[in-house]
This record gives C-alpha cells, sequence and structure tokens, in this order.
C-alpha cells in the first residue's frame, strides 16, 4: 500500500535518508521546509493551508546540536529549544486541526532523557526525570508532540531515541573523521563511558517501521509508543574509537581530556560526548525490527568504505 508521508525536517541528515527509503518502497513524500521547491511546503504554509492530506507524519526538524560552528551560549540553547518544540507544536496543530489526520505520528528525540551512568540500563519502559539541560529539552519536546485524546483515537503516536546517528554525509561522524584520517583521534574523557549509537539507515528504517499504519485490531492508546533508536550492541566510547581507527587503519593514541572537550563544546553539550548511557533497544526488537548494521564493525565499514 502506498503511503503520502510528510517530514518537517525532511532535508536535514536523517530525513535524506527516510525520503530515500520511502521512495524506494513506492511512497509518496512531501518535505516541510525553510526554503519551498518541488516536493516540499514551507512552515509557514503549513500554518496557513493546514496539513496537506497524508498517511504518516514524522518531525526531524531541530537546530544542529554538534554545530561545530556556533558556540554554546544562550541565544545557541533557544534556538536548540524553539527550532525542536515550534516545529513540533505545529505539527501537532496542524494534525489536531485536520478533518483526516494522519494514521502515524512519528517524533524523533534523544537518548538524553536517560541519565549518564557506567551502570545503569534503560529500556523504554525506564522511569526518568529532568537532571540538566538536554534532558528538560526532551521533556517539553515530547510534551509538545501530544495530541489531544479525541486525536489519539484515530492517529497512533511513536516516539523513537536515537543516539549518536552514524553515517557517511553527516551526524556524528561528520566531525570525528578528520581527526582520525590525520591520526589524530583518540578516546573522549576517561572512554569508559556507555556509547549509544545507531546507522542512519537503520534508524531511518525504524521511523518507516513506525509510520505503517496501526492494524485494526491495535486499539489506540492516548500516550506514545516509545521505542529507543539505538543499536543492540552496547559499546563504550573507548571501544568505539579502536574500532573506528582499525577500520581506517590509523591510530588512536591522543585521548582528548574531559576538560578540553568542555572548554570547546560548552559543559552542557560535551556531556553527550564525554558521559553517556547504556540504552537497550527493547521494544524495537521485540516489534520485529532488523538492523542492517547491528555492531560497530559493519557500521563503520560502511561508512568509512573498507
Amino acid at each position: 500500500m502506498t503511503m503520502r508521508v510528510l517530514i518537517g525536517g525532511g532535508s536535514g541528515f536523517v530525513g535524506r535518508e527516510l525520503t530515500r527509503q520511502l521512495r524506494q518502497k513506492g511512497h509518496e513524500v512531501t518535505v516541510i521546509s525553510r526554503q519551498p521547491g518541488p516536493g516540499k511546503i514551507t512552515w509557514g504554509e503549513l500554518e496557513s493551508s493546514g496539513l496537506p492530506p497524508c498517511d504518516g507524519a514524522v518531525n526531524l526538524a531541530g537546530e544542529n546540536l554538534m554545530n561545530p560552528l556556533r558556540w554554546w551560549n544562550e541565544s545557541y540553547k533557544k534556538d536548540l529549544f524553539s527550532s525542536r518544540i515550534d516545529t513540533t507544536k505545529s505539527l501537532a496543530q496542524a494534525i489536531t486541526a485536520s478533518p483526516s489526520p494522519p494514521r502515524s505520528w512519528v517524533l524523533v528525540s534523544g537518548v538524553a532523557c536517560y541519565k549518564p551512568s557506567l551502570t545503569a540500563q534503560y529500556t523504554e519502559d525506564s522511569e526518568w526525570t529532568p537532571f540538566d539541560l538536554l534532558s528538560k529539552l526532551v521533556k517539553e519536546w515530547e510534551a509538545s508532540a501530544l495530541l489531544p485524546e479525541n486525536v489519539s483515537k484515530t492517529t497512533k503516536q511513536v516516539v523513537i531515541r536515537p543516539g549518536a546517528v552514524l553515517g557517511r554525509d553527516g551526524g556524528a561522524m561528520k566531525q570525528m573523521l578528520l581527526p582520525f584520517w590525520f591520526g589524530l583521534g583518540g578516546t573522549l574523557g576517561s572512554g569508559r563511558q556507555p556509547f549509544p549509537w545507531i546507522h542512519v539507515s537503520d534508524l531511518a528504517g525504524i521511523i518507516a517501521h513506525a509510520l505503517e499504519p496501526p492494524a485494526d485490531t491495535d486499539a489506540p492508546s492516548p500516550s506514545p509508543q516509545v521505542f529507543n533508536g539505538v543499536a543492540p550492541a552496547l559499546n563504550t566510547n573507548y571501544e568505539f574509537t579502536k574500532e573506528l581507527g582499525r577500520v581506517m587503519r590509523r591510530p588512536t593514541i591522543f585521548p582528548v581530556p574531559g576538560f578540553v572537550m568542555n572548554g570547546l563544546m560548552g559543559s552542557e553539550r560535551a556531556i553527550v560526548l564525554t558521559q553517556g548511557q547504556k540504552v537497550i533497544p527493547k521494544r524495537t526488537q521485540e516489534a520485529g525490527f532488523q538492523y542492517e548494521y547491528p555492531d560497530l564493525n559493519s557500521a563503520l565499514k560502511e561508512i568509512v568504505g573498507s
């Protein structure tokens, strides 16, 4: 069955891969973007003209957390919040106001809601409360996607929480590859911290899986289904660093101390790289999703191309 899918932020790194996969399966994709163009509508048009006819909607929009060109200051933090929350609210409001809302509504947030720990393991059922800036962002972001009860009876709500998204054309790898090529790659902080990750193709696959309309037998739920968008392999930053060095045939002897990361990126942002969480994709696997890149070796070989 052909689906019509609307993607907020569809021209970004994950959005491009999701669009490619959906079109490959014969689905129609419309991207909501800041710039008009073929196969696109703008955020302004969404607000003025309402939701175009669609079977599924997904939001991937948001200012890049790891943007190396932006200093970690109040205006950047404000952009991180508003670019995610305002676009999510716009889509949720357009879905609510639509005479024929989509069957599925998917928000892609992040694993920053889970408190960094060397020992705790988190599944989708783990309880959590905000403890820092980024977990507060996830809380507000996910809350802004909630649909009123009358709409949630017909529209399946899904939240996907990805780890670091690895791929050739963007995401976490883009800034990492250059120092590694020059043999300057190394562990970040202690290296013992967990490193939850996912290959961009698998994240797009999980989103596509979640966009499929609910079976008629499924009782709709007023609260969203949550899926951890991470690979099933539990790795540390040290293991990631060594595997990347091995695949690229480069030494990894230059560790970057935590205080250097804090100075370069701001401590509230550096925490994503210097600390981490053991995140388990329990429901993702129970839902029958098959990973193409379940381990670091297969994922990094595809990205680095050896």
